[in-house]
């Protein structure tokens, strides 16, 4: 086994909080953006519209998965938000992530999926409250 592979083996799963922890973190930051017009954004002036609604997906669903709470079931919605952001808003300008602004919600499609698969982890609110992985 090669260097790189025994530290990797032996620190992955505080690799994965991080990784969590981060796409978690950020996600909140846009949601934030969205709903309370916090870090430079703009707040959504109608929650109940569609922007309103992603807002309070990146939000509510950024804080699940920092937490470790419904971690897969939050990355599934979460995923498919991604999808339809890049669907109606991105490709209408063009396949390119970099000149359609779509690079964010391509990058978190693609971490959301890895979320979806490996769930929470350790150090996982929800592992520590239900000693198990509800979803």
């Amino acid at each position: 086994m090669g260097s790189l592979q025994k530290y990797a083996d032996k620190y992955k799963n505080w690799l994965y909080v991080v990784f969590r922890v981060l796409v978690g973190g950020v996600f909140f930051i846009h949601g934030a953006q969205k709903v309370f017009g916090w870090l430079g954004g703009q707040k959504v002036p109608e929650m109940l519209s569609l922007m309103g609604a992603a807002g309070l997906i990146e939000l509510l669903g950024g804080l699940l998965v920092v937490l470790g709470l419904f971690t897969r079931l939050t990355a599934l919605v979460s995923a498919v938000e991604m999808l339809v952001a890049l669907f109606m808003f991105h490709l209408p300008s063009g396949w390119n992530p970099l000149l359609n602004k779509g690079e964010a919600a391509l990058l978190f499609f693609a971490a959301f999926l890895v979320l979806f698969v490996y769930g929470n982890q350790k150090w996982s609110l929800e592992q520590k409250l239900l000693g198990k992985e509800t979803f």
